[in-house]
């Protein structure tokens, strides 16, 4: 059973196909047809299986090369994107509110050059691996796990890049879902004579970049909830032992998300809220905290409170009638004011600011939570559950919301288990 699991995806360690013989075609006639004959759709090459949990099953995307000096090469695309992949998902964190992007040039069989995009505002994947390849990238083969882009930003178009280094082919894994993008760099590349495949590990490539591609079709920051409770379902305010630890699965999630919503009452705790896992970029999750009275909230009630410089970000959000005007207070917290309280302004806020993904936590108090709660499921705006089931038995649930009368039964899909040591881990899709 495969674990539908937003933290960083292991990639198999499968060897490409580059340990075939490699044969004269003159000398091989069956070679070429062969070869020929992956072409054709009705073999399964060409698109992806699809599985009821929405990933794709191990499937090889083969393609004929012929190399320079006139023998057959059987490349895997579908390894390659693999690696694309795996490239990418070194930037987990660091990227929005752009998505992550990895390249692999590779030329008769031989990987050439490699990069990956670590952040916004720095050159794309491709132009790390172009550069890597330098002048082998010429009639190369670049796997690329996002369509290139084909707008000046605040970079120049990667298609141009890709044309300028005379690659011959270039095996993309998903359509960039960006308007300004949208098929557009598949187009200029194929104007200018380049092989274009498309939708290898397809799957694969959308669940590495799901709340950029949230973010892009919906205007929103991809949503996820998640909570502990113990295994007769009790809400517990506990975390599993070692999974705040480096490896952990909070440590993990917490390099993930762009945000994280909780509790006034944690406000005092957020010191220890931060991820452990190490990264190119040393980048926290924003902390959200909600109030609605200043005796919920120690950052309000107090001038005391402070939040170090070095620390993750904190934002606060507060009705008008307990604070003036929004702003960033003495203690280094901003402050936003709104009219009324809830989770829709929130997530306009966050996509404001550029944020891809947002964590809603449930830990401390969750009782001042409810009214996100509420929202999120009757607006449709959660995604994503995410559940630790702690080894204990809890005799009462005090964290219980008062109410919840309001909330209907929904289908959870691809729901998946993983075993966290003692815990188990469940995730899930609204």
């Amino acid at each position: 059973m495969q674990i539908t699991c937003h933290l960083p995806i292991s990639i198999p360690s499968i060897n490409p196909r580059t340990s075939i013989p490699v044969l004269s075609l003159s000398s091989n006639p069956r070679l070429i047809s062969n070869l020929t004959s992956i072409q054709n759709p009705k073999h399964g090459f060409k698109i992806p299986h699809k599985s009821q949990t929405g990933f794709s099953k191990p499937c090889f995307v083969l393609a004929a090369m012929r190399s320079e000096d006139g023998v057959a090469v059987v490349v895997d695309d579908a390894f390659y994107m693999r690696k694309s992949v795996e490239l990418a998902n070194r930037a987990i964190g660091c990227t929005s509110p752009n998505p992550m992007v990895g390249c692999v040039i590779v030329k008769d069989g031989a990987v050439v050059g490699e990069g990956f995009h670590p952040k916004a505002g720095q050159p794309h994947a491709e132009v790390f691996a172009l550069r890597d390849a330098g002048d082998l990238a010429e009639n190369a083969t670049a796997y690329v796990s996002l369509e290139p882009c084909n707008h000046y930003g605040r970079t120049p178009p990667c298609t141009e890049a890709l044309i300028k280094a005379k690659v011959k082919r270039v095996v993309i894994g998903m359509v960039d879902p960006n308007p300004i993008v949208f098929s557009s760099g598949i187009s200029r590349l194929k104007d200018a004579g380049i092989d274009v495949t498309m939708g290898v590990e397809e799957e694969l490539c959308k669940k590495m970049n799901e709340g950029f591609i949230h973010r892009m079709l919906t205007g929103k920051p991809f949503l996820a909830l998640r909570y502990s409770i113990s295994v007769n379902g009790c809400f517990v305010d506990k975390i599993g032992e070692g999974d705040t630890d480096t490896g952990g699965y909070y440590s993990k999630l917490l390099q993930e998300y762009d945000a994280i919503i909780l509790s006034s009452s944690f406000s005092d705790k957020l010191p220890s809220i931060s991820s452990q896992e190490d990264t190119n970029a040393s980048i926290q999750p924003i902390q959200i905290i909600v109030a609605s009275n200043v005796l919920q909230s120690p950052i309000l009630a107090s001038s005391s409170s402070t939040v170090e410089e070095s620390g993750p970000k904190v934002v606060l959000f507060t009705g008008k009638e307990l604070v003036a005007e929004s702003g960033i207070n003495s203690s280094g917290v901003e402050t936003v004011v709104l009219e009324k309280i809830n989770l829709d302004s929130i997530l306009d806020y966050c996509y404001r600011r550029g944020l891809c993904s947002v964590l809603l936590d449930l830990r401390g108090n969750i009782k001042d939570l409810a009214v996100l709660m509420r929202d999120g499921f009757e607006q449709k705006l959660l995604q994503k559950v995410v559940i630790e089931v702690l080894p204990e038995w809890s005799t009462k649930d005090e964290r219980q919301i008062a109410s919840m009368e309001w909330l209907e039964s929904k289908h959870v899909k691809d729901l998946q288990s993983k075993q966290l040591g003692r815990s188990v881990l469940l995730e899930g899709y609204f």
